[in-house]
């Protein structure tokens, strides 16, 4: 902490976990919760092979299971995720934690052309 920052507002608070690298890109998506009916509808801010982050002002719990559809490149790509972090009225981030081959392969091709 600087002598001049008593308060610590420019350190950030978490240690980067992230074993992937972010594209900063907005996607379409929706957001599935366990036991829900209606979808969220999302863009995401930043994206990688291992989540997301979407900014939103309702924000979900820490640890809410989700199943996410990208639309990527017109075509679906459907994931399993956890709710990793959460800053109120700011956004989730989303940790993947199950995908198949076929949805990683075309998330992986998106993201080595970044679009």
């Amino acid at each position: 902490m600087a002598p001049d920052d008593p308060d610590n507002r420019f350190e950030s608070p978490r240690q980067e976990r992230r074993q992937h690298a972010r594209l900063k890109v907005a996607v379409e998506g929706e957001l599935h919760l366990e036991g829900g009916r209606t979808p969220l509808r999302v863009k995401t801010a930043d994206l990688s092979l291992g989540g997301l982050y979407v900014e939103m002002m309702f924000t979900l719990a820490v640890g809410t299971k989700l199943k996410i559809i990208l639309s990527i490149a017109g075509l679906p790509v459907s994931i399993q995720g956890v709710v990793a972090t959460r800053d109120l009225q700011v956004g989730n981030g989303i940790k993947f934690t199950d995908m198949t081959p076929e949805d990683r392969a075309k998330l992986k091709s998106f993201l080595a052309t970044g679009h």
